[in-house]
C-alpha cells in the first residue's frame, strides 16, 4: 500500500493499511477465486486518472499517444466522481486505486476498500481478466470487438458491479460502524 501525490496523509495512509489488513481475509472467505497480487495506491481525483490510465495504457499494449491523452482527459472529468478503482496489470496483478477525497471517514473507506477487493477476486476467476484486457483494448482502439462481445463485455461488467456492490455488508465486520 501507498500514496501517490498525497502529501501529508500518513494516518491516513496507516488507517488504511489497517483496514486493508482486516478486510483481504473478510472478502477471500466471501466471495469465489483466489485473491491475486493487489496493490493499493491513495491518491486525490486527479492522481488517481493519472494512474488508472498509466495502468490501462501498459495492460493495452500498443496505444496511441493521442488516445493515451484523450483517456487521460476522460478520466480526469470522471475522477471526482469514482470513490475507487480496479484495474488489472499487465504482470498479471490488480491496482486498486482509491480516491481519499471521496472518503470522510473509515466506514466508507471500508466500504469502498470492500467493494474493490471484490473486483480484485472476479479478476481471479477463469476467463474474466482475459475479457476486461479485450474490452479495455477495444475501449483504447488497439482491437476492435463485434458488437455482440461489446455487449457481453458490458453484461458481464454489470453484473461483476451488481456483485461488488452486494458484498459491501461485508465493511460492517471490517469497521463496525461501517453499517
Amino acid at each position: 500500500m501507498s500514496t501517490h501525490k498525497l502529501p501529508g496523509y500518513r494516518a491516513t495512509l496507516r488507517t488504511a493499511k489497517r483496514l486493508a489488513e482486516e478486510a483481504v481475509p473478510v472478502v477471500e472467505r466471501a466471495v469465489p477465486g483466489k485473491m491475486p497480487d493487489v496493490q493499493i495506491i491513495l491518491a486525490t481525483g486527479r492522481g488517481m486518472a493519472e494512474l488508472v490510465t498509466a495502468a490501462e495504457v501498459e495492460t493495452a499494449g500498443d496505444v496511441d499517444k493521442w488516445v493515451q491523452a484523450r483517456a487521460l482527459r476522460a478520466a480526469k472529468r470522471a475522477a471526482d466522481d469514482v470513490a475507487g478503482r480496479t484495474v488489472p496489470l499487465a504482470d498479471g496483478g490488480v491496482l486498486v486505486v482509491i480516491n481519499v477525497e471521496q472518503h470522510p471517514n473509515e466506514a466508507v473507506f471500508a466500504t469502498t476498500l470492500v467493494h474493490e477487493l471484490v473486483h480484485a477476486m472476479q479478476l481471479s476467476r477463469k476467463g474474466v481478466r482475459d475479457r476486461i484486457v479485450s474490452g479495455l483494448r477495444n475501449d483504447l482502439g488497439v482491437e476492435r470487438l463485434s458488437r455482440r462481445q461489446n455487449r457481453e463485455c458490458e453484461r458481464c461488467l454489470e453484473q461483476e458491479e451488481r456483485e461488488a456492490y452486494s458484498r459491501e455488508y461485508l465493511a460492517r465486520s471490517v469497521v463496525p460502524s461501517a453499517a
